[in-house]
């Protein structure tokens, strides 16, 4: 069994709502050029290449709800995602065995409220945020309740990057060039993002959260050294602010610990590279296979495809290798142990 623990998707209703809200009218481009994201037919039929063992857990695609609309809308954006990605797994449950709950950030006592709605009433497996709300850092006080609330449920939250071209890459410019902005800011974005979740103190005060991921970690794993050494044994040397030289030593653990126990999908567009390097930071227990589908050149199946050579030719046991495909997530979501 296969399971792509980090699979996007807009479902038509939702889709044909959506995009009644989008200010950018190229940004449609790219979502029109990949039927597989919003013609459920077109998604199946992608999925037939590999078999009848591929499933795919549901994560609503960007752009996040809250970049979408105010408060009141993106409360109704997110109940109609949830209900439609709801349709999509109970019509065809043995392509998509769960979806993960997607929640109106800039709303958040209506996201709590969201949350327990998805999983209570639909089913949902685990919830998404993206690594900021509309330039607001996921460690603000008002998303804590969120937070707390997966912790409390011992469910999973997935993470992905938000950051779009308007994030300039130089103070003397207005907009990133050359798509910098999603190619290298993207990895930026979540590296930051698990940084103010650990030096905030969120994992201490909500010790059972789990946080996926999206793209193996981002830059932490290739920084495990500038990290460990580099900063948090030097930590607040380079800063004039006192407190944050006493702030380590209110972790319970070592900094590069709380890193390593963040969860990392393979969603790397085919890195064998990225791949090794991420399973030595992260540790097989903590690796899920994901694609990011349909989000590649052929739209869906060459990220699956390139995933699945990846990890075949890891120099891991076939009990690990089923941990990595199936079993890891299974366990995190607390699906049906036939997975």
């Amino acid at each position: 069994m296969k399971i792509d623990a980090y699979s996007h998707i807009l479902p038509r209703r939702y889709f044909d709502e959506m995009v009644k809200h989008v200010t950018d009218p190229g940004a449609l481009k790219r979502w029109l050029d990949l039927p597989a994201l919003h013609d459920l037919d077109a998604r199946l039929s992608m999925m037939e290449e590999f078999g009848d063992e591929y499933q795919q857990i549901l994560t609503l695609s960007s752009p996040p709800i809250e970049l979408l609309a105010g408060p009141d809308v993106a409360v109704k954006l997110a109940r109609l995602a949830n209900e439609t990605m709801r349709e999509v797994v109970d019509d065809h449950p043995d392509r998509f065995p769960a979806f993960v709950a997607s929640l109106p950030m800039n709303a958040p006592d209506a996201a709590v409220e969201e949350a327990r709605y998805a999983i209570d009433v639909l089913g949902a497996r685990g919830a998404q945020v993206f690594t900021n709300v509309n330039g607001v850092p996921l460690d603000h006080p008002d998303f804590e309740p969120i937070f707390a609330e997966m912790a409390g449920r011992d469910l999973p939250v997935w993470m992905h990057p938000a950051r779009g071209a308007k994030c300039a890459d130089y103070p003397t410019e207005d907009t990133s060039k050359f798509e910098i902005w999603w190619a290298f800011g993207w990895p930026y974005e979540t590296s930051a993002a698990m940084a103010r979740m650990v030096f905030s103190g969120l994992f201490d005060r909500h010790p059972g959260l789990k946080v996926i991921t999206h793209h193996m970690g981002a830059m932490i794993p290739a920084m495990e050294g500038r990290i460990r050494l580099g900063w948090a044994d030097q930590f607040g040397s380079r800063t004039d602010d006192p407190s944050y030289e006493r702030l380590v030593d209110g972790l319970k653990r070592e900094p590069i610990e709380y890193f390593r126990n963040f969860y990392a999908d393979t969603a790397l567009s085919g890195s064998a590279i990225g791949t090794r390097c991420g399973l030595e930071f992260f540790g097989v227990g903590n690796v899920l296979f994901a694609s990011d589908c349909p989000f590649d050149p052929e739209g869906g199946p060459l990220y699956v495809r390139e995933m699945i050579r990846v990890i075949d030719e890891l120099d891991v046991d076939d009990d690990e290798r089923r941990r990595i495909y199936a079993g890891n997530v299974t366990a995190l979501m607390g699906l049906a142990r036939s997975h």
